[in-house]
């Protein structure tokens, strides 16, 4: 689906609330050039470690760190793609926070894409001023948000 929409070939990919880290291992599977894996969960950690040395991936990194303790640091080198995948107890606000950070702190730049996983009950996003946001996508329970910067 996502490939559809973007050529993932040398891309950077930053997965944030990463779990078993799924969706950026099938990034860097795909082509991408490095994935940064943000998951607070220790357990969760040693999964994304053992599915990258599983898969032979090279690239991968893993924080093991609050999402906003890794977005408060900063970054001196901007990603093409982010992926977040909160926990569905995670308000749209807190979210919303989240997207913020990312062009505050110099994290996305312009043509960085953003999907953002929520469930359906949830409000949708109020992006962000410096994203534009996309056409949702649901499937069953989920849907799926996308955002651009311009």
């Amino acid at each position: 689906m996502l490939t559809a929409r973007l050529d993932l070939d040398g891309v950077t990919v930053l997965d944030l609330y990463a779990g078993s880290g799924a969706l950026g291992l099938e990034a860097l599977s795909r082509g991408a050039a490095s994935a940064v894996f943000v998951e607070s969960d220790r357990r969760a950690v040693a999964v994304i470690e053992a599915n990258a040395a599983a898969l032979g991936v090279t690239g991968a990194v893993v924080r093991c760190a609050s999402v906003d303790s890794v977005l408060a640091s900063g970054t001196g080198r901007p990603v093409d793609l982010v992926f977040a995948d909160p926990p569905y107890e995670v308000a749209s606000a807190d979210v919303e926070a989240v997207l913020d950070a990312l062009t505050d702190r110099g994290w996305v730049g312009p043509g960085a894409i953003a999907v953002v996983e929520r469930p359906t009950f949830a409000p949708p996003l109020a992006w962000p001023a410096a994203w534009s946001a996309g056409r949702d996508r649901r499937y069953g329970d989920t849907r799926l948000e996308f955002g651009e910067i311009a």
